[in-house]
């Protein structure tokens, strides 16, 4: 591919001399780590023998620079091993995340808005950017509903593990005889849609509406009628896009994430596997949920599909799900699959 660069006429066309970069710039990052890994294992083999030949004063200092070394390769190799799982045919782009607030009342609403940071902050440590498409207020606290679009190499590979029922068991702050509350919020992840993939929509069936934006900063925060909500008929898919001043930009946006939504429900009316995906969220209450964030009568933090646990709820809080994700991803491998059915038999 580098070679066809050099190529005559390789730029006489440049989206297609584009497309060509891009695919050989993630072909790189994706092969360069193993090959650089392998040298690095070489190296260890070479420090082994450092080990082995040395005299006697010096043999406790190479131990402790080869074990140094060594952990550091466990780690990378984890990290290879879990991007080796992302091989989906939308795993690499950007994604789409929903959160909607369910059975709780103002308590659901104010999980909401803690996952709403949760993502963000988890985000923000991996490197990906952040857009935020839609937040609707909840009626007391918190927020209602909220939609981010996270940019990043593999962001829907990673986040799509996320995809499901939460549930909150905690004092409520809310409630003055300080009584213990659950409350459910649901998550939804879709990819968004490149340009090599093309769903077409007939406008009759997109119903448009247009209202000014609403959200935190004031009354003066947009005095045009720039929000836009797409509700599509044949499927009842509603999409709502406020971030932009433009109502043109949000409409564009709104559009895309239409697209990505119904793109979405036509694969999983398509795959044996529905529940895994689309089905497994559920109705937003108890007895469907993914995962329990425990905060009283005790600290923990539990996935019910992988069984990860941990008492690090405010770290968890904070952005740490990398956890869950990994073990999410894992679980779903044709090699942890075959393990299952091998012991199955």
């Amino acid at each position: 591919m580098e070679a066809e660069m050099g190529a005559p006429g390789f730029w006489d066309h440049n989206d297609r001399a584009q497309k060509h970069i891009a695919k050989l710039n993630t072909l790189k990052r994706t092969i360069l780590p193993v090959v650089a890994y392998y040298k690095k294992a070489d190296d260890v083999g070479v420090m082994l023998e450092l080990v082995e030949s040395a005299e006697a004063g010096e043999r406790e200092m190479y131990e402790k620079e080869l074990l140094s070394t060594v952990d550091t390769l466990v780690a990378e190799l984890d990290q290879l091993e879990i991007s080796s799982f992302l091989t989906g045919q939308f795993d690499k782009n950007n994604a789409i995340l929903s959160i909607q607030s369910g059975a709780g009342g103002t308590e659901a609403n104010d999980w909401a808005d803690l996952m709403f940071r949760m993502y963000t902050r988890w985000a923000e440590r991996r490197g990906f950017s952040l857009e935020v498409q839609d937040v609707q207020p909840g009626d007391q606290a918190g927020i209602s509903k909220a939609t981010i679009l996270i940019k990043g190499e593999n962001a829907y590979g990673y986040v799509k593990a996320e995809r499901g029922v939460h549930r909150l068991v905690r004092i409520s702050p809310f409630d003055a005889n300080k009584r213990r509350h659950t409350s459910f919020c649901a998550v939804d992840v879709i990819a968004e849609l490149t340009e090599d993939i093309d769903v077409e929509l007939n406008d009759t069936d997109i119903r448009v509406d247009v209202y000014r934006s609403s959200g935190k900063g004031g009354q003066g925060v947009n005095t045009t009628d720039s929000a836009v909500r797409l509700t599509h008929g044949p499927t009842g898919i509603v999409v709502v896009c406020q971030n932009e001043r433009s109502q043109i930009k949000n409409k564009a946006a709104a559009m895309q994430v239409l697209k990505a939504r119904i793109y979405e429900r036509r694969l999983d009316e398509q795959r044996s596997e529905m529940e895994r995906f689309y089905g497994e969220k559920g109705e937003i209450g108890f007895g469907s949920q993914i995962r329990s964030y425990v905060l009283q009568p005790y600290q923990m933090v539990k996935d019910l599909r992988t069984g990860i646990s941990t008492s690090d709820t405010q770290g968890v809080l904070d952005g740490d799900l990398d956890r869950f994700i990994y073990a999410w991803l894992r679980a779903g491998s044709p090699r942890h699959r075959n393990k299952d059915i091998q012991m199955e038999e």
